[in-house]
């Protein structure tokens, strides 16, 4: 796949979950650890991405501007 037709460049998830949730290190040792870590990492993320994002649908639907 070229690199034009990807639709999210994951840089940039590990970058928000880095700087906006404070992630200085992981917690756990070992890969098999890490990547339970960085799993329950990007499952937070999207579950909080889905939160604003029925938040906003749903005060668009209130008329809210």
């Amino acid at each position: 796949m070229h690199y034009t037709q990807r639709m999210v460049e994951p840089e940039s998830v590990f970058g928000q979950i880095n700087n906006n949730r404070g992630l200085d290190a992981y917690c756990f040792v070992g890969l098999p650890n890490v990547s339970l870590e960085v799993g329950w990492l990007s499952f937070a993320h999207n579950l909080l991405k889905k939160a604003v994002m029925d938040r906003n649908r749903e005060m668009a639907a209130q008329g809210a501007p």
